[in-house]
């Protein structure tokens, strides 16, 4: 019988306050409640704050025996956390932040700046 994962509702909250509310990443604001709010507060679409919305990332992953706890688990945006996982290889959590600060400085990624 298959065992069940640990919820990261609490792990990720951890993360989010211990990061300021800011993601991992790309180092933008993101948000847990609201994404109207959000979006009105930093003058966004509803569909660019759904970007922004704060996911618990895995620093070494669940299927390689990472653990729902806070000591692997940070806070990401939505689409830093997709993007590192849609790849074949997922690079290392400090060389995907090199790479999204790379591209970001090129004014690549997802493009918002709200900072």
């Amino acid at each position: 019988m298959a065992q069940r994962r640990k919820s990261l509702i609490k792990p990720r909250s951890i993360a989010f306050s211990r990061q300021s509310g800011h993601c991992l990443y790309c180092g933008q604001p993101m948000w847990t409640s609201s994404v109207e709010e959000f979006a009105a507060k930093h003058k966004i679409t509803s569909a660019q704050a759904k970007l922004l919305q704060c996911t618990g990332e895995h620093l070494k992953a669940h299927h390689e025996g990472g653990k729902a706890d806070q000591s692997n688990i940070v806070a990401a945006c939505l689409y830093c956390n997709q993007g590192r996982h849609k790849r074949k290889d997922p690079p290392e959590p400090e060389q995907y932040k090199r790479l999204v600060y790379q591209r970001l400085s090129k004014g690549g990624w997802h493009q918002l700046r709200i900072n």
